[in-house]
């Protein structure tokens, strides 16, 4: 595939040596990010894939600072939508395998949020037993249609003979916006569904669902709008522009992160402050992914035991990065991520259910 054919190289953006701008290129490196805009919103009713102007996104993302930033950061430029929706899902998986083929980490912005379908067919084509982390205001499993759109693309995942799903969490809905028999489905196939009130203030309860995700997606309806939306269908609640900074993060630092999708964004807004969260939100994932490639390989683990009734129950903390797991096995990989706080509740006689369902 001839990447000139379908993108469209971004203008160049004067920055100074201290900026990040100044180390963004235009080719995928091995083991870097790639970043790609996309304007195909057609799995959204009445969505429509006219080419969008992201220049102002990435103005103010070029002139952050680079900080001590190493990992190789590309801009491929904006992606020409295909004829169908269908063929700009295609177009995505091969860019997508492009990067994973380079073990580079492909960042997509923009589009509608059904195009998760087509990171995770593009991620189960090089990668088995997927751990899958969406932040959703919603939670819908529509059957109803054939051609892939954002009410069931979900479903299309979780359903499909030929995906690998290891774990999947989502995050971040609201209850007022949910039909209760989807989320009632999800609990009962006992994947975790996690409310927007507990990821509110405070990271530490949900930062496990992030710590071994191999892709995350943002819907960016979880988050709180300003002035004429920052998502392509506003909401008055949802993560406000602290957290959700904090939560891309999160996402840069989980432990296997193969790739990621910001999705629904309203590139349309005329509101200069949407355009300037969106580009320090795509920083701080930036940021969490240098600082998890720093991290020793080597790792030091401390266990703490918990006596509940008659049962006792092993808890181990990272002394490197000071993260929790619960169990008692030797190898790490085979360890429940967990937060401090859930030690702190099996200490009072709480252990979470999840710990101890398998």
């Amino acid at each position: 595939m001839n990447l000139e054919d379908i993108l469209i190289l971004p203008k160049q953006i004067k920055t100074e040596k201290w900026q990040l701008g100044n180390m963004i290129s235009n080719e995928i490196q091995e083991n870097g990010i790639v970043l790609i805009f996309c304007s195909d919103y057609r799995g959204i009713n009445d969505g429509d894939a006219e080419i969008l102007d992201f220049k102002q996104v990435r103005k103010e993302l070029y002139q952050l600072s680079k900080l001590d930033f190493e990992v190789p950061i590309c801009d491929l430029g904006d992606l020409i939508s295909g004829k169908s929706h269908q063929d700009t899902h295609f177009v995505v998986q091969e860019i997508v395998s492009m990067c994973l083929q380079k073990s580079a980490i492909p960042v997509v912005i923009g589009g509608s949020n059904d195009l998760s379908h087509a990171l995770f067919s593009a991620l189960n084509f090089h990668h088995k037993n997927i751990n899958y982390t969406q932040i959703s205001n919603r939670v819908l499993l529509s059957s109803e249609c054939e051609e892939i759109n954002e009410k069931n693309f979900l479903s299309k995942i979780l359903s499909s003979k030929n995906f690998s799903v290891k774990n999947y969490h989502h995050l971040g809905y609201q209850k007022h916006l949910n039909e209760i028999d989807s989320v009632k489905l999800m609990k009962e196939v006992e994947f975790e569904v996690i409310r927007l009130a507990e990821m509110m203030n405070s990271t530490e309860r949900t930062e496990p669902f992030f710590r071994r995700a191999d892709l995350v997606t943002l819907n960016c309806d979880a988050v709180e709008s300003l002035s004429d939306g920052f998502s392509v269908n506003p909401q008055v609640n949802g993560l406000n522009k602290r957290e959700i900074c904090a939560y891309m993060k999160e996402i840069g630092l989980s432990q296997n992160l193969k790739a990621v999708g910001v999705f629904n964004y309203n590139a349309n807004s005329r509101e200069f402050l949407n355009h300037q969260l969106l580009s320090q939100m795509i920083w701080y994932l930036i940021e969490g992914i240098n600082i998890q490639k720093s991290h020793p390989i080597e790792r030091y683990y401390e266990t703490f035991w918990v006596l509940i009734d008659d049962d006792k129950y092993a808890f181990k903390r990272d002394a490197f990065s000071n993260l929790w797991y619960f169990g008692d096995d030797e190898k790490i990989e085979n360890l429940i991520p967990c937060s401090r706080l859930e030690y702190e509740d099996a200490k009072r006689g709480f252990l979470d259910k999840r710990f101890t369902k398998n």
